[in-house]
């Protein structure tokens, strides 16, 4: 092994400074020197090489010697360490799963992955969210393996996938969901019809007393732009109408829940599994009763604002994202929709 210059200068010294000690402790021991020359000038070095009788010089010799093996041993060995695995350690994938999208699944993926994880030793999992078009951006440019949408992938956007990736674009649904419309547990209001949601969020109604409410006005949350949930309310409330320029966009549902639980004036809307700190309200559509969200209004489509959850992802992705995917409906799996507050697929069948 070939040491660098730095190095080489560094072992020189160290190796005249040792002889030096070594020479002076022969001295004082009475011990015959036969003869020591040594010439140390950076960067160039060079020993006398007539052989050394000190004791000490010998031993002090020997120390050097070794210092400079141990060095080159632990060089070589570490290079080899970083190309080696350890033969006792589980098995793992070569990249881990990353997904990334909607908000409204966040929850419900990590969720998923955690326990995915715990049943595959040595998969990894990576969640984030962002909005359902952020995710779907990512899935298109290849920085995400899956994307997670709360409303169904466009066709241009399957088209611009299946250009980038050369298959086409699999659409998986994971998941039930009914999109609630909340209010605050103070208000008196328990139902409304999609006319008037659509009134309310688009500026035409702006007081609770215009709806069977107190006299306040009506304080508006919603989603940001890049959100699936955004485009399905804008879709299915607002017939792809525009929301009012008074509503308070937040980002993930957990904000607008939050927000409307503590604005007793507030009204707002998103995935029901957030359902805690505010109350969802029972829908109309025309023509039809209300009815509320519930495991079994959504299954069978008697609730209007009924959806489904999905991941997508590539027909050509590599088997640690389908391995993932196809986990994701099995009965195991779909025990952990109802926990985290969504509605599994067998409900629907």
């Amino acid at each position: 092994m070939r040491l660098s210059g730095g190095a080489e200068r560094f072992f020189a010294f160290m190796a005249a400074r040792s002889m030096r000690r070594a020479l002076r402790k022969g001295a004082a021991s009475d011990v015959q020197t036969a003869s020591l020359y040594t010439e140390f000038t950076p960067p160039s070095f060079a020993y006398d090489t007539r052989p050394l009788v000190c004791a000490g010089m010998k031993r002090h010799a020997r120390i050097v010697s070794t210092l400079l093996l141990t060095v080159a041993l632990a060089a070589c060995g570490g290079r080899e360490q970083s190309t080696t695995s350890t033969g006792g350690a589980p098995a793992r994938s070569d990249k881990p799963l990353t997904i990334k999208g909607s908000d409204t699944m966040v929850i419900l993926t990590q969720r998923l992955a955690e326990d995915y994880m715990k049943a595959h030793p040595g998969e990894v999992v990576q969640v984030n969210g962002g909005g359902t078009g952020t995710g779907v951006a990512a899935f298109i440019n290849g920085t995400t393996d899956l994307a997670m949408a709360s409303r169904p992938m466009k066709d241009d956007e399957k088209a611009q996938a299946k250009a980038r990736k050369g298959a086409d674009v699999v659409e998986h649904a994971v998941a039930l969901d009914g999109l609630g419309v909340f209010v605050n547990t103070a208000n008196p209001v328990q139902q409304l019809t999609i006319a008037q949601i659509r009134d309310i969020y688009q500026g035409k109604l702006t007081n609770w007393k215009d709806v069977g409410g107190p006299d306040t006005q009506i304080i508006l949350y919603g989603r940001e732009s890049s959100s699936g949930t955004y485009d399905y309310f804008r879709e299915h409330v607002l017939a792809k109408g525009d929301f009012a320029p008074a509503v308070q966009t937040l980002q993930g549902t957990a904000a607008i829940i939050n927000a409307v639980g503590r604005d007793k004036n507030g009204i707002g809307y998103g995935g029901i599994a957030y359902a805690k700190e505010a109350r969802a309200i029972a829908v109309q559509a025309e023509g039809a009763q209300p009815v509320a969200p519930s495991e079994a209004t959504v299954a069978d489509g008697t609730y209007p604002l009924s959806r489904k959850l999905f991941f997508y992802y590539a027909q050509n992705a590599p088997e640690r994202v389908t391995k993932f995917a196809q986990w994701a409906v099995t009965p195991e799996a779909q025990a952990l929709v109802t926990k985290v507050g969504y509605f599994p697929l067998n409900t629907a069948q």
